[in-house]
């Protein structure tokens, strides 16, 4: 039986209270978190802050971020920061979660709430929309976008023109979220190409500009030009400070691996919220079907395409653990402290009817066969917990081979929380016996890219060579 390998991947990375200079600082917006980091020449983190934010319910009543704190704590975060004097900031970017714009009007002010890409998106505005530019399959393939409604960030214009054309004549620009943060520092409105690349809507991959759709509605606010990742421009308020144009978080991740690994074909599984499997080696278009299985193509911040495919299932988890803690009466986080056991695989896989990737309907909400169990079948959380990885990494595994297509993979590396995950790891490196699977501990991977792809504005004399990355190797039998 061939073997499955699994190394763990690591960075020397390391919080250090020194004065570094010159240093670049990184916000790095996602969901739940928000982050400031600070890197050093040799790309240590040196400063970290992290605050958690609330949400809030937008004019509708569906929660979202608050705009107003977010934007807030940016800019008061930075100017601390600047005030301690403990590093000299040459540079300053952003990386942020995708399909959210801030749309601001001719002042800069905004001129509604930051809408959640959750949002439900009215079916009857959907049929208005398939009538004037589908098929709608052939619009997705063109601009590489599922049907996904809110989640495309084009559709978010569309609703708001037809919706609430009161706001929608008001803004003078609309920003995704990145870019929004980069104009909080320059007040200089620009689009950026990961960001407008992202399962949108916006962006026809063959013509490579602006799909038509979006000059037939006339969307005065995306006449800002499209940059590539790593243009800078200098702070308003302190011109000797460099301050980039902001990159999609996702494409952010991919930047390091790209800039060490990039000479042999691999997938990078990103895991969050969200488990993106990035193919940026893939020489196959996205086909019908792909799009219906929820596969898309990223951009890179070099403006190359890259095959991926899309899974919940870091929402999912975090459900299920939720109803494990409660049903099991331990804290929200004891699934930490669960290790891999062989005979528990074993145990369950005899026991309980097991899904199979083969049979996966792959969708951008759709639930695991865990939740369908009853936890009256499980005699301890453990047993339970191994059982839900297992009906994730049915879906995962679904999706991992949605984004390879016929790429020879070499490697396939996961970061993010499921990165430390060893029961998930375990089971991947088994499903994929031909390649090497490699648990990433890169500190701040996308927050790492933010910093790489604007790398020559502030630090010219030590190019990243990729001498942090170091490798473990662990040999996994197959069961």
């Amino acid at each position: 039986m061939p073997t499955a390998v699994l190394r763990r991947l690591s960075s020397n990375f390391c919080l250090q209270n020194i004065m570094s200079s010159p240093c670049v600082a990184i916000f790095d917006i996602g969901k739940t978190n928000k982050k400031l980091l600070v890197f050093n020449q040799d790309y240590q983190i040196v400063y970290q802050k992290q605050t958690p934010f609330e949400e809030i319910p937008d004019d509708d009543g569906f929660h979202g971020d608050d705009l107003q704190l977010l934007t807030n704590w940016m800019i008061d975060s930075l100017a601390e920061l600047l005030n301690e004097g403990q590093f000299t900031i040459k540079a300053l970017n952003f990386s942020a979660y995708g399909a959210s714009f801030v749309h601001v009007d001719a002042e800069g002010k905004p001129v509604t709430p930051l809408y959640n890409y959750l949002k439900t998106f009215p079916f009857e505005l959907q049929q208005r929309f398939n009538d004037h530019y589908g098929p709608e399959l052939e619009w997705a393939a063109n601009t590489a976008s599922p049907v996904l409604g809110m989640l495309n960030s084009g559709m978010q214009l569309y609703w708001l023109k037809y919706q609430k054309p009161d706001k929608f004549w008001q803004i003078e620009h609309s920003l995704h979220l990145p870019q929004y943060a980069s104009y909080l520092f320059t007040k200089r409105a620009v689009s950026e190409i990961t960001s407008v690349g992202c399962h949108t809507g916006l962006w026809d991959y063959k013509q490579r500009k602006y799909h038509r759709w979006v000059f037939d509605e006339a969307f005065h606010s995306l006449g800002q030009m499209v940059l590539p990742s790593f243009v800078t421009s200098p702070a308003l308020a302190n011109p000797d400070m460099q301050v980039g144009v902001g990159i999609h978080d996702s494409s952010a991740a991919l930047v390091p691996y790209l800039r060490v690994f990039g000479q042999e074909p691999f997938l990078l599984i990103s895991t969050g919220t969200w488990c993106i499997t990035m193919n940026p080696f893939s020489k196959d278009e996205l086909t019908i079907g792909e799009l219906r299985q929820d596969c898309l193509s990223y951009l890179t911040y070099r403006s190359d395409a890259v095959k991926a495919s899309r899974l919940f299932a870091g929402n999912e988890h975090e459900r299920a653990v939720k109803h494990l803690s409660e049903y099991f009466g331990t804290e929200l986080s004891y699934y930490q402290r669960v290790s891999f056991d062989e005979s528990l695989l074993l145990s369950l896989r005899s026991r309980f009817r097991q899904a199979s990737s083969e049979h996966v309907q792959l969708g951008t909400l759709q639930d695991s066969t865990f939740s369908e169990r009853n936890l009256n079948e499980f005699t301890s959380y453990e047993e339970a917990y191994h059982q839900l990885i297992m009906d994730l990494m049915a879906q995962q595994i679904a999706s991992v081979k949605l984004a390879k297509g016929t790429t020879d993979v070499k490697r396939i590396f996961v970061d993010g929380g499921f990165s430390r995950n060893e029961i998930y790891l375990h089971l991947l490196a088994q499903a994929f016996p031909e390649s090497e699977v490699l648990a990433s501990e890169i500190a701040q991977a996308s927050a790492l890219g933010a910093a790489l792809v604007i790398e020559e504005a502030w630090n010219k004399e030590k190019p990243f060579d990729g001498s942090l990355f170091t490798l473990k190797k662990t040999v996994y039998t197959e069961l």
